[in-house]
């Protein structure tokens, strides 16, 4: 372990060398913070641009900051299994990428795997945020956006924002309370 003054120094050129720092400062304690602020978009609609999503004016500061913070994880490789021992992790799976995005609104404590999503919060679609879970996948639409690891046809795996819709049929939709 090196001296705790080379702390400072090692973290800056993890933060310089990106990614693959991401494992090494897990070791050494640091604490990942995707970013709080970001721009947005009148009205209550989201929109994606260039694969990121640009959450509403109107939409609550919680449902923002899990747009903004989601940003940081879209484009990740997806991996079963991937974001369920840590909210950081190298790739993400549907229900890591959910949990992620709920947990940075500050309604999920821990990552959720689909199946128990299917009782997650209040039952139905919500304003802002709607999970869709059923055995085996879920994804949620947020202001209107969905957030899905699935691309069709085995490529554009992980997660991603999309602007086109995907059929409910078979899952169950739920929202946290108030969203």
């Amino acid at each position: 372990m090196p001296p705790r003054h080379f702390f400072p120094l090692i973290r800056r050129l993890l933060r310089i060398f990106g990614a693959a720092g991401l494992l090494a400062s897990s070791a050494l304690g640091a604490v990942e913070h995707p970013p709080q602020t970001g721009p947005t978009v009148p009205g209550d609609k989201a929109v994606v641009v260039r694969g990121k999503c640009i959450p509403p004016a109107n939409a609550p500061l919680a449902v923002k900051k899990a747009v903004w913070a989601t940003n940081y994880i879209v484009n990740k490789s997806y991996v079963w299994g991937g974001g369920h021992s840590t909210f950081y992790d190298r790739g993400y799976d549907c229900s890591g990428s959910v949990s992620f995005l709920l947990h940075h609104a500050g309604v999920l404590d821990q990552p959720t795997p689909s199946q128990a999503l299917q009782t997650y919060g209040e039952p139905g679609p919500g304003y802002w945020i709607t999970i869709y879970a059923r055995n085996g996948h879920t994804f949620a639409i947020v202001c209107g956006v969905r957030l899905d690891t699935t691309g069709g046809h085995g490529r554009d795996e992980g997660p991603r924002w999309r602007a086109n819709t995907r059929g409910p049929r078979g899952f169950v939709a739920r929202h946290p309370r108030g969203m």
